[in-house]
């Protein structure tokens, strides 16, 4: 079973991509941040240097993945057709 569910393309979280390097995911609601971060480096062949979670009051997770340096969100973002 996949931890990532999908992709989040919010005017907010497209400004991330190109302003923090960082992709926005709403995952499975019992994920945890390593289970998150190494299936995203499988599924997109790049390296994460940090996850932050937040519980929405919709009662989803988001992650918030930031890339490490010399990789770039907006490469995963066209793969992703967010921008």
């Amino acid at each position: 079973m996949s931890v990532l569910l999908y992709p989040i393309a919010t005017e907010k979280a497209v400004s991330l991509i190109t302003k923090n390097n960082t992709i926005t995911y709403v995952v499975y609601n019992k994920a945890k941040k390593t289970e998150i971060k190494n299936e995203f480096e499988k599924l997109y062949n790049v390296k994460v240097e940090k996850v932050n979670i937040v519980n929405t009051p919709k009662n989803e997770k988001k992650a918030y993945i930031k890339l490490g340096k010399g990789q770039e969100a907006t490469n995963v973002a066209m793969k992703l057709k967010l921008v």
